[in-house]
């Protein structure tokens, strides 16, 4: 008689789904960068390149939506790309996946600290050494170690205790979303929010450019199908809804903001929300709270990469394309656990690289990211083509249309980051593709390569597993 392996509960609900994908997308971010938005394009010009970007990932989220749906398997991207084109690239396709993933999830452990010296300006103490002309302090470090600890093992110890905690993070952001525009009323001007258009044309893409990884997080979703308790099709609406609720909040943080002060002015400061809301309310708590919501934004979206890229990494192990301890389940909590702290782990270091980390690694992952997009979206116009007959209960509308689009416009976002280009990346960021891509050179060469295919992942598990690879050797031996 054999043990049955243990494998993740489906517990996630639709209220979960939305908090796990609207707070991945709404990070740090929006704290630190409003102020360089609006004085880049103005306020209307801020908000339509956000309603732009919007649109350019609602495409390829349309893409994820039906494939969702239709191929619910732990580590989404990775069961879509070996369906559609084998194992090698969707190897490919998952590797740079978490490197994007796993990059935010250090993001935050860097920005948490950085986001506390709001509240705490005296909390540096212990200078450690100097990283690209930041100093690096012992306390400083020390907030996001302890904080990487805590959000690994609260989701090591369960799904469930870590949506509720995405659930609750998403709620006190929501409020804190309330507040800024009752501030906007209250003590905001239409006069602060001139000029509605600033920079022309450059001023817009200035903007442009940043909106597609202001967006990331909707596509850690799909990672984690097999846990999800709603009607396939319910996933891709839900999906295409968290996309929305991100557009609609920031547009809202660009239009209030902008009534606070003049643009030029925000642009001045480190914290430019947050002094928004000191102004409008005139009192410094009031940017405290924001401040608190930004902590909130850190957070949610620390804890959705880090689902996302856990269940990435857990299901290379199930499918032998990493070695088999990745792709285990944890017997009590039914999580990934070893996925989990290996993404954990990779998140402890980011802190002793100090404050310029936090740049380096957005701009790295953000590459690696729509790298993967725009695979997904091949797989997608393949699995279009070459099984019309494949249940889908989420339809995309325009079909292949759809699916060619977001190939293409995730093809141009990834030319913004080569040399000369907008958003080209700098050599320390090359650095860490250039590690990564090494890493998977190294890797791909032990995957063996099966065909893409209804099956293929069935293939390939028989090709990797011990009990494969043993008979392989005794079949080696008796020659």
């Amino acid at each position: 008689m054999t043990t049955q392996a243990p494998h993740m509960d489906r517990v996630l609900g639709r209220l979960d789904v939305i908090a796990v994908a609207f707070g991945a997308m709404i990070g740090f971010g929006w704290i630190v960068l409003t102020g360089d938005f609006l004085n880049n394009a103005g306020t209307l010009g801020a908000a339509m390149a956000f309603i732009v970007g919007g649109v350019v990932v609602a495409f390829v989220a349309l893409t994820y939506a039906e494939l969702v749906a239709a191929v619910p398997k732990a580590g989404g991207a990775h069961a879509y790309v070996l369906r559609a084109m084998g194992s090698r690239p969707s190897f490919f396709c998952s590797w740079a996946l978490v490197l994007g993933y796993a990059s935010v999830v250090a993001f935050e452990a860097v920005a948490l600290p950085q986001t506390l010296l709001y509240i705490w300006p005296d909390m540096l103490a212990g200078k450690l050494w100097s990283v690209a002309g930041y100093d690096v302090y012992l306390t400083w470090v020390a907030a996001g170690v302890v904080a990487a600890i805590v959000m690994t093992w609260i989701n090591v110890i369960g799904v469930r205790p870590a949506a509720v905690f995405q659930t609750i993070a998403v709620l006190f952001l929501a409020g804190v979303g309330v507040t800024l525009i009752v501030g906007a009323f209250v003590g905001g001007s239409t006069e602060n929010m001139q000029p509605m258009w600033n920079g022309g044309v450059a001023g817009f893409m200035a903007v442009l450019v940043a909106t597609p990884f202001m967006y990331v997080g909707f596509d850690v979703v799909p990672q984690s199908a097999e846990e999800i308790q709603l009607p396939y099709r319910k996933i891709g609406e839900v999906l295409l809804l968290s996309v929305f609720l991100a557009i609609a909040w920031y547009v809202m943080v660009m239009v209030t903001t902008s009534s606070s002060m003049h643009a030029v002015d925000l642009a001045k400061s480190n914290l430019a929300t947050a002094d928004a809301m000191t102004k409008m309310f005139g009192h410094p708590a009031w940017g405290t709270l924001l401040v608190l919501g930004g902590i909130a934004g850190i957070l949610t979206s620390w804890n959705g990469f880090l689902i996302g890229a856990s269940r990435l990494v857990y299901a290379l192990g199930r499918s032998g394309m990493l070695p088999a301890w990745f792709g285990q389940v944890h017997p009590k909590y039914r999580t990934p656990a070893n996925a989990l702290i290996f993404i954990g782990a990779l998140s402890l270091l980011a802190p002793f690289f100090g404050r310029r980390a936090m740049v380096w690694l957005v701009d790295a992952g953000g590459l690696a990211i729509v790298v993967a997009w725009l695979m997904v979206g091949i797989a997608f116009i393949l699995l279009r083509r070459r099984e019309p007959e494949l249940a889908r209960p989420f339809r995309t509308p325009g079909g292949v249309a759809t699916g060619v689009t977001a190939v293409v416009l995730a093809a141009a976002m990834a030319v913004m980051f080569l040399p000369f280009a907008p958003a080209a990346l700098t050599p320390p960021e090359w650095v860490i593709v250039g590690l990564w891509g090494l890493a998977s050179l190294a890797l791909v060469r032990r995957i063996p390569r099966v065909p893409g295919g209804p099956d293929a992942e069935e293939r390939l598990v028989a090709i990797t597993s011990p009990a494969a690879q043993t008979s392989a050797d005794r079949s080696t031996e008796s020659v």
